[in-house]
């Protein structure tokens, strides 16, 4: 009787983790089911993707081409056009991604709940377990060998008890193996939350983007009134007035290196360099290929995103060497930093300026405030938008900033 009643218990504990198993399964496969519609989904934003990035990609080869061909209205008109075109479809893609991005988060979230359900239960097997086994604890091997009759219902017992054991070390094992998986879905929510923010911020830029060529378009259109003689007066002017601004910041980088150099104030060694304003959105690189004014001139620095208005602080400390304060919307406003090591920044299209040369500014200072709004003073004559013009020059040639910064 006693080892039937044994028996019976045993069957019932094992029986339990079983059954609650099967609970924990059925959860896991509702959820399951859900995790399976929202991964279709997801891949169809995926193949979308991959669409819209061999059209851009089409775009590019475009441009490319026509960059090769004879400088023309006609021409640079058909490079809008498909930057423009490009810009569209590159704003498409990034809605897409966003998309794709809140149906992984989805996904996760739904597959971190069926985990923690998972762990909770396993949690409640061991608990059980645990009972019986401090149940049985209470009696000593040879109490449970006194109070069995035979030998074999002694066996049956303790054989009993080892299994517990076992399965007790399984769950264990599980609950841990669990909670890693959690803890890492739980990480891959946090890492696609900040891609989704990051996307969304892209999709502003994108947007910002498209207005710009929009309006370089538009302005071009106006000045040369689709005249190929007037686009060719227009881009000779630009020329000039670009050399006369590099040869200007040149003349008084030169000037100020020497005066410093005889008094000493100029201390050599390395310059760490810091992003000049809070935004890190860059709208036209280092010698961008996709520059609106290539024709005229290779892009010199980066352009980043900035509100009208934004505080612009020091890159890092130096004299500034030239601070050309503007009053009309042709003229170029820019402060001029040099630093030691050769090297000097450039801010443009400043609406204002609160320094003055030759005066010595702190890393992180404030030296002004970003413009380039187009008909602001101090925007000058290449702008498409309100943002900063950022250069680093080494030894008064421009190089690439980006490299430079953090």
């Amino acid at each position: 009787m006693r080892l039937r009643l044994v028996v019976i218990l045993g069957a019932i504990i094992i029986a339990l983790p079983l059954w609650q198993n099967f609970s924990v399964l059925a959860q896991e496969g509702q959820a399951s089911e859900e995790i399976k519609e929202l991964n279709s989904k997801i891949q169809e934003r995926k193949d979308k993707i991959k669409e819209l990035e061999k059209t851009i990609e089409s775009y590019k080869r475009s441009i490319r081409q026509k960059q090769t061909e004879a400088v023309s209205l006609r021409n640079q008109l058909s490079i809008l056009d498909n930057h423009v075109d490009q810009l569209k479809t590159e704003i498409e893609l990034t809605e897409e991604k966003i998309k794709q991005a809140k149906l992984e988060i989805e996904a996760l979230e739904l597959s971190i709940t069926a985990k923690q359900q998972a762990i909770e239960k396993e949690k409640r097997i061991i608990a059980k377990m645990m009972r019986e086994i401090n149940a049985d604890k209470q009696k000593g091997y040879l109490e449970i060998l006194l109070t069995n009759k035979s030998f074999s219902e002694f066996y049956n017992q303790v054989q009993y008890l080892e299994n517990v054991y076992t399965d007790l070390g399984r769950s264990a094992k599980t609950i841990r193996l669990a909670k890693e998986d959690l803890q890492s879905k739980k990480e891959q929510v946090e890492n696609r939350k900040k891609m989704y923010d990051n996307l969304k911020e892209e999709l502003e830029g994108r947007k910002g983007d498209l207005l710009e060529d929009t309006f370089v378009k538009q302005s071009l259109l106006i000045q040369t009134k689709s005249s190929e003689m007037q686009y060719q007066t227009l881009l000779t002017s630009l020329r000039r007035q670009y050399q006369q601004i590099e040869d200007e910041v040149k003349g008084f980088e030169n000037e100020v290196r020497k005066k410093l150099a005889a008094s000493n104030k100029l201390s050599a060694g390395s310059t760490d360099f810091d992003w000049p304003v809070p935004g890190r959105f860059i709208t036209a690189l280092f010698h961008d290929p996709e520059y609106p004014y290539r024709k005229v001139f290779e892009h010199s620095g980066i352009d980043i995103r900035a509100k009208q208005g934004t505080p612009i602080q020091a890159s890092a400390s130096g004299y500034v060497a030239r601070a050309k304060r503007c009053s009309s919307a042709s003229c170029y406003s820019y402060t001029l930093i040099v630093h030691p090591g050769n090297l000097s920044t450039l801010y443009g299209h400043m609406s204002s300026i609160s320094v003055a040369e030759d005066q010595f500014v702190a890393k992180g200072d404030i030296i002004g405030y970003s413009g380039g709004t187009p008909g602001t003073a101090g925007a000058g004559p290449f702008v498409t938008g309100p943002h900063l013009h950022f250069e680093i020059r080494q030894s008064g040639i421009p190089v690439d900033p980006q490299p430079y910064l953090p």
